[in-house]
């Protein structure tokens, strides 16, 4: 039984995955405005006919987005914006049943012990605060401004990070149990850099939030420097200066750079010292798979700068971020085995 619920849960990591690619999709296209309304069980319906759609088009119409940046915009393009933030929201419903119907089946079956039982629940909630969560980011886009909160957008991947890496987690730890000690002192110590290296992929998602968030893709298109700078001039504009970290562009950017350098020469410098450790095959291999990662998400990364963020890259940008955040976890449980 605990192997039918750690596929389950592998499911469910897959699920997420694609919601994080939609929703890169969704915010690149400017689509997720294009809905005015939180309606988690009527909403679940697309229009089904013309008076519908047009219904929903006179409720775009009131948004600053429609007025200060589609004015004009025709019913056939609103179509084109709108498909993307259903299947968005849609995705998000589908995760939530996808999670909580096995989820009572399992408890029905008596199959989940307290501790499991406690975690599981944990990661239901979340997947409650996270459909708020989007909901809230969205409003912030609905008032003045039409663009959602930079802030409101990095707390709402951050947490689908958190969802996913939960679940991933969970279900590492049922098809390989491992116990909490490391009885050898070097391969404990490779253990917290791996831990380390985890945090740091982490905080580069929420840095890569901001990014999104104010545009910042858009500007310093040149690698390695920034128009010229390794540390550009404009780096300390705003004041007070904490807000440079979070709204200025060349800031932002700067930092997203630097956790990317850090992490091109700390990952190889791991993988060197797992090279000459006792490990498994399985974690050997996991180690390798997180260097592979490290390389195709900085080549997406650079590719996407330099040509000005495209759909595609910088969409597939997003989906490397998760993937290296996977093999990171996935490297962080081997070595405690």
């Amino acid at each position: 039984m605990q192997k039918s619920i750690a596929v389950w849960l592998l499911a469910c990591c897959a699920l997420v995955f694609a919601i994080v690619v939609v929703g890169g999709v969704t915010r690149l296209t400017h689509s997720g405005l294009s809905i005015v309304e939180w309606q988690p069980i009527v909403g679940t319906v697309p229009p089904l006919s013309q008076a519908d759609w047009e219904e929903l088009f006179e409720k775009y119409h009131q948004t600053p987005q429609y007025k200060k940046v589609n004015l004009g915009m025709s019913l056939d393009e609103f179509k084109g914006i709108f498909w993307w933030e259903y299947f968005h929201r849609l995705l998000g419903r589908v995760i939530g049943l996808a999670f909580f119907f096995p989820f009572l089946y399992f408890v029905a079956k008596h199959a989940l012990d307290r501790p499991l039982g406690l975690k599981l629940t944990g990661i239901f909630v979340l997947g409650g605060l996270q459909g708020a969560m989007g909901w809230y980011m969205v409003k912030s886009g609905l008032v003045d401004d039409p663009h959602v909160s930079q802030y409101r957008l990095t707390a709402h991947l951050g947490l689908a990070f958190i969802i996913y890496a939960a679940m991933f987690r969970v279900a590492l730890g049922l098809l390989e149990p491992v116990g909490t000690s490391l009885v050898n002192h070097r391969v404990r110590g490779l253990h917290r850099f791996s831990t380390t290296l985890t945090t740091l992929i982490f905080i580069m998602v929420l840095s890569g939030g901001f990014v999104a968030g104010i545009r910042a893709g858009l500007a310093y298109n040149t690698f390695p420097l920034m128009n010229g700078h390794f540390i550009p001039p404009e780096i300390l504009l705003l004041e007070p200066w904490y807000r440079n970290f979070f709204e200025n562009m060349a800031a932002v950017q700067f930092q997203h750079r630097l956790i990317a350098w850090m992490l091109m020469i700390l990952i190889p410098v791991f993988w060197y010292k797992s090279r000459n450790l006792p490990l498994s095959g399985t974690a050997h291999l996991a180690c390798t798979v997180l260097l592979i990662m490290l390389v195709v998400q900085i080549t997406l990364g650079i590719s996407t700068l330099l040509l000005a963020v495209p759909l595609p890259l910088a969409a597939a940008h997003q989906a490397g971020a998760l993937l290296l955040f996977t093999a990171a976890l996935w490297v962080n449980h081997e070595l405690r085995g």
